[in-house]
């Protein structure tokens, strides 16, 4: 294992599905002390991309943050015994696809939207800081949803305009588990097309009439993961916090509160954790609904 990813922890929260988890560790950064998408947007709020295993064949959600991540994942499956691996991408944000260049011989899978948005920011995302270039694109497009299986298990992925017009979920419907990418996140959601909240919010209405038990974010707390994942209501506290940010968005009030004031009903529910680097997460939010400002804009984050 490199030194990017030293800190990496490979975690069970499910027989046969792993977590590689990063991140979360006070005063550490793993690129520089400039803001930047790696340390802020990705390992200082903590990271997981994950794999379900059957026999010799795996399905990776998602490739980490950086070439070294991806080859650890890669790594341990192989020396699991896994020859046959299968990439899902659950959109096309930097610390999702990272590590692409792994698995180049492998299929990646990707909705329309996602490949689209790979393809026309290519060249900024080998401008990013750290760049990713090249970008290794999906080879494998779906629309809308696609049945997969793994052994006996069906895996369908799901699309769904949450965060990112071009999320894709992982949804086991035996076990009723939800691996969500950047649709769900704990503490809070990041706002990455501020244009595109009204149909994150009714997306997030759709999400929620799956008959959801568990859910696994790409963003959350090592241990609620570890501990099999966050129930449902991480679902609703997403939609509360999107709802209560354009009610109160033309309030100055806003800007003196803090994200665990903001958010203290749901931190007080329990269906989220207050983790203190998303109040910079929370700042960038407010900027961003009140500017417009899209994705592109924002170059220091991952989402």
């Amino acid at each position: 294992m490199t030194d990017l990813c030293a800190t990496l922890r490979i975690i069970e929260p499910h027989p046969g599905l792993y977590a590689y988890y990063d991140g979360r560790i006070a005063g550490k950064r793993l690129h520089g002390p400039e803001r930047n998408w790696l340390d802020d947007g990705a390992y200082a709020l903590g990271i997981a991309s994950y794999a379900l295993v059957s026999d010799n064949e795996a399905l990776v959600y998602d490739t980490h943050m950086s070439l070294e991540h991806a080859r650890a994942i890669r790594s341990h499956l192989e020396g699991r015994g896994v020859s046959q691996i299968t990439v899902i991408l659950s959109h096309w944000h930097t610390d999702h696809i990272a590590g692409n260049a792994v698995f180049a011989d492998c299929d990646i899978i990707a909705n329309r939207l996602t490949l689209k948005a790979m393809t026309d920011n290519e060249q900024a995302l080998a401008a990013k800081d750290p760049p990713i270039h090249p970008v290794v694109m999906p080879n494998r497009i779906f629309e809308d949803r696609l049945e997969l299986r793994l052994g006996k298990r069906s895996v369908p992925l799901l699309q769904f305009d949450i965060h990112s017009a071009d999320g894709t979920v992982l949804w086991l419907a035996d076990e009723q588990l939800l691996l969500a990418g950047d649709t769900l996140e704990d503490t809070i959601t990041y706002v990455s097309e501020p244009l595109g909240i009204a149909r994150h919010i009714e997306e997030l209405d759709r999400l929620s009439r799956l008959p959801i038990r568990r859910i696994l974010p790409n963003h959350g707390s090592e241990e609620r993961i570890a501990d099999g994942g966050y129930g449902p209501e991480l679902i609703h506290a997403n939609r509360a916090y999107l709802e209560r940010l354009i009610a109160e968005i033309d309030d100055p009030g806003i800007d003196e509160t803090r994200l665990s004031d903001f958010v203290a009903p749901e931190l007080a529910q329990g269906s989220i954790l207050y983790f203190e680097p998303y109040e910079i997460v929370h700042r960038d939010n407010i900027e961003a609904l009140r500017t417009g400002r899209s994705d592109e804009d924002a170059p220091v984050t991952a989402e």
